[in-house]
């Protein structure tokens, strides 16, 4: 992991501000969501682009029953049947 060597403080209601040159670099805009987790003692920030629960592709998403599923994949268990 690449540190960049920005420190950013906690507000009062537990948020932090993402500098401009980092959100440009990483494609964030406002209001897109973002996927936070722990790594060991780390906390991760990762932009969140869904993906297939099979495959993990992020091409041709189709949500089904709650689960993310790609199209190849569909096409895949149809022929199983």
């Amino acid at each position: 992991m690449k540190s960049i060597g920005i420190v950013r403080k906690v507000d009062e209601l537990g948020r932090i501000v993402l500098p401009i040159e980092l959100r440009r670099t990483l494609d964030i805009a406002e209001k897109d969501p973002l996927e936070i987790y722990m790594e060991g003692d780390s906390i991760v920030l990762r932009k969140y682009q869904p993906a297939c629960v099979f495959c993990d592709s992020a091409r041709d998403i189709i949500s089904f029953h709650g689960r993310n599923v790609c199209s190849e994949c569909i096409h895949q268990l149809g022929e199983k049947n």
